[in-house]
């Protein structure tokens, strides 16, 4: 077999050949290049020409390569060190058992982002109206759909009335269902479908999935685990609905119990500050003091060992975080106290105060308390990442309705689905798969690939997107792409893409640890060293004092709270204005942004097509008119229709009574009224009919140049009334753009609209940068452009198809009032659809970040300023020495300072 390379050049001995390339016709962004270990060429992804190591995936020139590398990869890259997590085992060095390992991972992995995954969806979310029935209906499984009954099929979603033959008894109440199939599913397990929330719990991920870091992408490793550098949690690196939720569990339960434990224990030493109460003098100092070390054992042992394991495992790489402090803080508390509790004759009488050993227990439980309730806050931030994946993999049915040769159809699972095979949709399914419509007529929802509203006519010969809804017609279509070839499969690549693409910003407490956490020790030690040698007597004891007081001065309870308590607060007044911010990394870059990219449907626009004008001609009654328009849209299947219903029902007008109802398909409607013709559809249709315009021209000119959709009304070939249905520009959409224009924002226009209607919209708004008739892949490369061009960029969108622009973007903004997806793809979400909540965000996230750097210059000031007087640097002069207690109580005042500062927030004005 020829070892063919990817490059030019012989550096294998084999000569060079080019590489075939990747057939696709999709837009696909220029193929990423990867350094081959063994020679140092560049080359393209080859999954032929591929190994593994710890859970790195390696691309070589040719399979000379691949098998140098595979003997001894440790000769060509540096094995990583890994911390695993509680039972659950490090990746291991061996480099050949590891490359097996990983290797059957990944394609577990893989599979288990395709079908398999999209089968989970049906338990998660059944798809309304999919094909839930399967098989060829025959009378006694007939499919019995009432687009207006009463009851709704608890199973699918479907419509029925109260004459359906599928009944079903349960706890006294009748359910009715659309065939015998989804009535067999519900008799099994009925709290499956009547309390989602009691449904058998998800597959936890494999346990040899591939997990990395957040914050560290290079870190990887088979199973769950901690990272070495950062301390955080390590998690799934594909894109799966299963979600290991266990160390969120873990952290909840310790935070329940850490706080049954310090509560008492604070009020108990710090009762003495309220008046006539003394727990001392009631209990008598020796319980006083054990009680304390009984209630902070398990909070600091037990409860708060991971971080103590983090913070080992953080000295051991030479990696310092926030854990380093951590650890170091309480455990100097901690083992101070115990032994002033257990040896109190041993420490002298400078440790002492009034004669009694100053106990550090609460401080050091309630630090791991603050601890583990930020680590439940980043937990459950972080487990929400994943929902827009969730949100998408849900839009794709589980099951198709294929078409044998015979005539025959039958139910499947999605990933049996072949290119080529003839599959059925029934009304309001979600499409499968990418195709070729073959046989029927409908409309279909296309929003979550346009944006637009409106849904779609498709005839035979039509392209259909999986994902997208049926609205109405049976249809079959010819499978044309299928798993992750489908558009719906890329989005969802774009947005786990562009989420791994963001790391977490480290936090400044962490940037600094690297030199405080060894400045703190050095000093502590250096304080010890000083005193044995210069100090008066007794000097060790005096050397101990200085040094535990300078390791409780430094505790970095206030330097910990600095930014997650601003946050906190400035969330929560975030929220009374309607605007959700998911995390810290957001407010900070509301405050850098320069560029605003935002879509027009459902964010600039409300959304959904209204009825704008109802202008009647002259010497026409117009009640007549509207009565007469309402009786044909009744009958229309066309979506505009819908619009003109919903007008004239608000003005309490009766239908007329019509006859010879036909639908002109893809023009308009014709009927008969009281022996006259009506016809009610485009302008071409009036053409059609002879029917002059002349009077109503001019406005049709005019509202088709704003974007409006215009019919008409013809009674016996005469001009009667002019009707225009559009999208309304938001109340509120012209102010924001103003207030964000005044703040020097670039505001751009990105939409998947027409680029008429996108430019009128625009127009109305004052805005000049316009883009239309762009795709979600066209979203999400723009927003990369500009952030090449140095931009810092915000998008704003309520849509599926923004869900990849709104992950890629520095800050993505959603729409309260638009889809899932679109919100949890987002760092921010505006509650009720109001633009102008964006200026107020970037008003906020200002006043936030300047809290949170009041609060770092508290927390640090105090360390800078306690640790050199701790250590005794004024006892020469002025014969101050710091003792313990008043480490303790500097620490705990610098902490108050953060907190009533970051309380502020509250009242701040946005």
């Amino acid at each position: 077999m020829t070892d063919k390379h990817q490059h030019s050049g012989n550096c294998c001995g084999q000569s060079a050949s080019t590489p075939a390339s990747s057939p696709s016709s999709a837009p696909v962004p220029e193929e990423k290049k990867y350094t081959d270990p063994v020679c140092g060429m560049q080359v393209a992804k080859n999954t032929e020409k591929t190994a593994r190591f710890q859970g790195v995936a390696y691309y070589f020139c040719s399979q000379s390569c691949v098998s140098k590398f595979t003997a001894a990869p440790e000769n060509y890259v540096k094995a990583k060190r890994v911390i695993g997590m509680g039972s659950v085992p490090a990746a291991s060095a061996s480099s050949s058992a590891t490359s097996a390992a990983v290797a059957d991972a990944t394609t577990a992995t893989v599979a288990a982002t395709a079908a398999p995954v999209v089968r989970e969806v049906s338990r998660v979310k059944p798809a309304v109206g999919s094909s839930c029935c399967g098989g060829s209906h025959v009378a006694t499984n007939s499919m019995q759909h009432d687009p207006q009954g009463a009851h709704k099929d608890p199973v699918c979603g479907m419509t029925v009335n109260e004459n359906s033959q599928h009944q079903f008894v349960h706890a006294g109440q009748t359910y009715y269902f659309c065939c015998d199939s989804c009535k067999q599913k519900f008799s099994k397990n009925p709290q499956t479908y009547l309390n989602p929330e009691q449904a058998p719990a998800e597959k936890p991920v494999a346990k040899d999935a591939i997990y990395m870091c957040p914050m560290d992408p290079e870190i990887e490793q088979i199973g769950p685990g901690i990272c070495p550098i950062c301390g955080m949690a390590l998690e799934p690196k594909e894109a799966i609905i299963e979600e290991d939720n266990s160390e969120l569990l873990d952290m909840s339960r310790r935070l329940k119990i850490s706080i049954a434990l310090s509560l008492p224990l604070l009020l108990l030493t710090m009762g003495d500050m309220l008046p006539g109460i003394s727990f001392h003098d009631l209990l008598g100092m020796h319980v006083f003091d054990w009680l304390q070390f009984a209630l902070a054992t398990p909070v600091v042992v037990w409860l708060g060992r991971p971080f103590f394991e983090r913070a080992i495992a953080s000295f051991k790489s030479g990696n310092l975080n926030m854990f380093s402090l951590i650890g170091v803080g309480t455990a100097a508390a901690y083992l101070f106290s115990l032994f002033a509790l257990l040896f109190p004759q041993a420490l002298p009488d400078a440790f002492k105060m009034n004669g009694m050993a100053p106990l550090y227990f609460e401080a050091a439980a309630v630090i791991i308390c603050l601890v583990i309730l930020g680590q439940v806050l980043e937990l459950r931030a972080r487990s929400q990442t994943n929902q827009a994946i969730k949100s998408l993999l849900a839009l794709t049915p589980a099951t198709a309705i294929r078409i044998a040769a015979d005539g025959n159809e039958t139910e499947i699972p999605l990933d049996k689905v072949q290119v080529g095979d003839l599959l059925r949709v029934k009304p309001g399914a979600h499409i499968p798969v990418d195709g070729l419509l073959v046989d029927g007529h409908s409309h279909v929802d296309e929003s979550m690939i346009t944006g637009e509203p409106i849904p779609v006519g498709k005839q035979a010969g039509d392209k259909l997107s999986a994902g997208t809804i049926n609205q109405q017609g049976s249809f079959s279509l010819r499978a044309e792409k299928i798993g992750r070839d489908t558009l719906i499969a890329k989005i969802i690549d774009m947005v786990n893409q562009a989420g791994r693409s963001r790391a977490p910003i480290q936090k400044l407490a962490d940037k600094v640890a690297g030199w405080f956490v060894p400045a703190v020790i050095a000093a502590a030690i250096l304080a010890f060293i000083l005193w044995a040698v210069f100090g008066p007597a007794p000097a060790l004891a005096n050397g101990l004092m200085a040094a535990v007081s300078v390791l409780i001065i430094a505790c970095p309870c206030a330097l910990g709270l600095a930014t997650p308590i601003s946050v906190t607060v400035g969330i929560g007044r975030g929220a009374v204005e309607g605007i959700l911010i998911k995390d810290a990394e957001a407010l900070e870059r509301l405050e850098k942004i320069d560029t605003l990219v935002i879509d027009k449907t459902g964010t600039l626009t409300e959304g959904k097509p209204t009825l704008q004008e109802f202008i009647v001609a002259d010497g026409t009654n117009e009640e007549e008119l509207s009565a007469i328009a309402l009786a044909t849209e009744q009958q229309s299947e066309h979506p505009l229709a819908q619009a003109v219903v919903d007008f004239i029902r608000k003005k309490n007008i009766t239908a007329a009574s019509i006859s010879d109802f036909k639908a002109i398909n893809g023009k308009g409607v014709q009927a008969t009224f009281n022996g006259q013709q009506i016809l009610l559809g485009k302008p071409a249709l009036m053409e059609e009919n002879h029917v002059s315009l002349q009077e109503f021209s001019p406005r049709i000119l005019e509202l088709q140049q704003r974007g409006h959709t215009v019919m008409v009304m013809a009674v016996n070939a005469k001009a009667a009334a002019l009707i225009s249905v559009a999208d309304s520009i938001k109340a509120s959409s012209l102010q924001a753009v103003q207030q964000l224009q005044q703040q020097g924002i670039r505001v751009i226009v990105l939409t998947g609209d027409n680029a008429q209607t996108a430019q009128a919209v625009a127009t109305q708004l004052g805005l000049n940068e316009v883009h239309a008739d762009v795709l979600p892949e066209d979203k999400f490369r723009f927003i990369q452009q500009l952030q090449q061009q140095g931009c810092m960029v915000a998008m704003a969108g309520d849509g599926i198809n923004d869900a990849p622009a709104l992950a890629q973007a520095n800050v993505g903004i959603a729409m309260g009032t638009g889809t899932d997806v679109a919100m949890h793809s987002a760092h921010v979400v505006l509650v009720k659809g109001d633009l102008r909540g964006i200026a107020k965000a970037r008003t906020l996230s200002r006043n936030v970040m300047r809290n949170i750097r009041q609060n770092l210059f508290f927390a640090f000031a105090y360390n800078f300023i306690g640790v050199p007087v701790a250590a005794g640097v004024l006892f020469p002069w002025f014969g101050i020495l710091l003792s313990p207690m008043i480490a303790s109580a500097a620490m705990s005042l610098s902490s108050v300072s953060v907190i009533s500062n970051a309380l502020r927030l509250r009242y701040t004005r946005l």
